[in-house]
Order: structure tokens, then sequence, then C-alpha cells
């Protein structure tokens, strides 16, 4: 155990830069996270990508006391012990295959009511972040290809290897990581995040591109994105609402995440790296530009609150007031001072017009004393109409259920 804890700190400190003691021996070149960081500023230099624990935290310990739900809500452990839990995707058995950042791992969990089993059915991967499921199929994105491992529900004791599906992607490490999803009109959606904090990157990155699912046919649906890392299709109009990540070290206040929405039509561009949030243009990239010839985003999801997964709910199990409402996990800020938004789920409310008219808390508790205690990553609407929350930060996945 002790060999893997070293592994799992090692991997932490390498992807994310993270400046500790181990991390600063020897010095070299500033990780790509702090190079705009204000130099004179003391207050900024305190501030670093928050480091999770090295091993997932026992059930037992899991701080399932401190999260607040809604009244008739109730939230429980579906499964615990996979470590650095990120992306999830559903198969058609009720099995959960899940993505990781920083252990090179995709684990399938099989079960419920508590006595989930949790099986690792890949390791050794860069940065599987991204899973997605169809037609018996497990597609997981890597930096800088998709993998498809077929049949694999009815072979988690023996997966096959896996075909390579796309890999015209590019290899940079900063926001090279991958949430995917399979969209309504069975194409596979990939982003590629900017490779960088700010810049004016080239014409291959800040996108969100669509390939059908043997990787042929790619095309770009979306540009100006810096950063997605969740996306979910409105089930009636099947629009792409995609949460981004704004740029960093312009304020602590500003800019807000974003929530935007897209036709696919790929004429459209969300300002990145010209304009942030809508209104806000930038102090490098933004001379001479006007926010208005960009696309705003449909809602603004607090400053540097790391927005990542999206699910628009469909289930029966909750209220009628969240049917078709858009639940969001918001990571949680590591480039503010103090933290007050962010490590939950908030949901974005919609009018029958399809605008969004409030982003309320939903479930809240894991942020205190600036400090986390868990950090929500992506979210899945089981069949029974539950939601699953994944939180890298313990190794963890939590279930909500509705009871009235």
């Amino acid at each position: 155990m002790q060999g893997f804890q070293t592994v799992l700190l090692a991997s932490a400190i390498g992807m994310l830069g993270i400046p500790n003691a181990l991390a600063q021996q020897g010095g070299g070149e500033r990780p790509s996270w702090a190079l705009e960081r204000p130099e004179q500023s003391p207050a900024a230099e305190q501030l670093a990508p928050v480091s999770p624990p090295p091993i997932p935290t026992a059930r037992e310990e899991l701080p399932l006391d401190a999260i607040t739900l809604p009244e008739g809500f109730e939230v429980e452990v579906f499964a615990s012990g996979l470590a650095n839990a990120r992306s999830l995707a559903l198969g058609e058995d009720g099995t959960v295959f899940v993505g990781t950042r920083l252990v090179g791992r995709v684990y399938a969990v099989t079960g419920d009511n508590g006595e989930a089993e949790v099986s690792t059915i890949a390791e050794g991967l860069h940065r599987p972040n991204g899973v997605a499921y169809k037609d018996g199929a497990l597609y997981v994105a890597e930096v800088s290809r998709v993998l498809r491992y077929d049949d694999i529900q009815n072979r988690l004791d023996d997966p096959p290897e896996p075909a390579v599906v796309y890999d015209d992607l590019p290899k940079d490490e900063p926001h090279g990581w991958k949430f995917i999803a399979i969209g309504p009109d069975d194409k596979l959606y990939v982003p590629i995040g900017a490779p960088c904090n700010i810049c004016e990157p080239t014409e291959e990155y800040a996108q969100i591109r669509r390939v059908n699912l043997d990787g042929s046919g790619a095309e770009v649906i979306a540009r100006g994105v810096r950063n997605t890392v969740g996306f979910d299709w409105h089930p009636e109009t099947g629009e792409l609402w995609f949460t981004e990540n704004g740029r960093d070290w312009l304020s602590e206040s500003i800019p807000e995440d974003e929530l935007n929405r897209a036709t696919g039509s790929g004429e459209e561009h969300f300002g990145y790296p010209y304009c942030h949030q809508g209104d806000v243009l930038d102090d490098q990239f933004g001379w001479g530009r006007d926010c208005a010839d960009y696309k705003a985003p449909e809602a603004l999801l607090g400053p540097h609150t790391a927005a990542l997964g999206a699910e628009f709910y469909e289930g029966t199990m909750f209220p009628e007031e969240y049917r078709n409402q858009l639940f969001i996990a918001r990571h949680g800020p590591w480039n503010r001072t103090t933290k007050d938004e962010g490590g939950d789920v908030v949901v974005a409310k919609l009018d029958d017009q399809g605008k969004v008219v409030a982003v309320e808390p939903f479930m809240t508790g894991l942020l205190q004393n600036n400090e986390y205690l868990g950090r929500p990553v992506d979210l899945e609407v089981l069949p029974d109409g539950s939601l699953l929350v994944s939180d890298d930060f313990n190794g963890a996945i939590y279930r909500v259920t509705y009871g009235g």
C-alpha cells in the first residue's frame, strides 16, 4: 500500500504542477498554471492547485454528515475506494464506468444499495478522464486519442484490448484531459482545450469537435471554448449545453465560469481568448474587439468555480420542478484567497423558452472554513431516477435520492 500511495502522490504533483516541497526540489521552470500569476502579489503567490489526498478516503470517513440537500433529499455512498474518480458513464445493465485523471485507470462499478463492487478494467493509460458508453462498447478519452473497448459489459473480468477510434488530437498537457459524450445524433463529441491559461491558440484548439463512432467525419461544432469538461443535450430541443472554465489571473472575482448553449452549426464562437463571461474584454487579447461579436453565455457560474460535469435530469424520482433542469458539478476554485463558492452541485433552472432563470444550490457543505471536504466532478442519472455525484478528492461516488 505504501508504494501505491507514493505513485498517487507523485502523479498528483507531476500532473498538476503542485508546488510543494517535493515539486520544488531542484527548481526548474514555472508550471503552466503559474505563468501569468502576478509577480508582485504575495497573496497570489500563495495560491496553487489543490492537491488531492494520495489515497481514497475510507468509506466510514466520507463526509456524508457535512452534505446539505433540499428538504426530502438524502445522500448515501454508492461506491468508495476509487482513487481520483471523475467522469461517469452508464452501461446497459446499470454498470457505472468511471474515468480518472491522475492514476491512469478506468473503473467499473456494479451493484447498488451500498454494496457496489469496484473493479479496474484498464490501467496505465494517459489521463483517461473521459468515458462514454454505446451499444456494448466503452469509449475512453486519453489526452491525444480515443479508445474503444468492445463488448465490455460481458468482459469486465477480462477486458479486451482497445481499438483506437480517433487519434487526430494534440498532445498538450494543459487542459489536455477530456470529457467525452455521445450525442443524440450518435456522434462522439470531443473537446480540445486551449494549451495555456491565456493565449491565442492555433485553429485546432479551443473548440468542441464531433466524429462518427468509427472516428471518421470530424467537424468542429463550437469555437472559442477555453476548456469544457462537462456537457449534455437538452432532452427536448437537442441543443448542446456545456460548462466552460474561465481564464486565471485576471482577478480573483472575474471572469466567472460560463454555462453555454451551442446549436452545433460550427459557426458559433464563444469568445476565448478575446472576451470572457460575455462582457469582459481580455487585458491582453481583447484590444480592438467587441464582446457583442461572440456568443454570450446562458448563465454565469461563479468566479473560478471550476464548473465541470453537467447533466439534464430526465428521471422521475425527483419532484417535477427538477425535470429537464441542468445539474452542474462545481469542483471549486484553487486561485481565490477566499473560497466561498464551489465544491458543490448547483441546478440551472430553465423556463419553457429554454432560458436560465436561476442557478440554485443543490448539494452543498463540502467547502467549509476555506477548505475542501470533497470536490464534485461529474453527474449521472440512474434508471431509478437517483443522481450519482463523483468526488475525485475522496475517491468516491455519492447517490442522491428523494423520498418526499
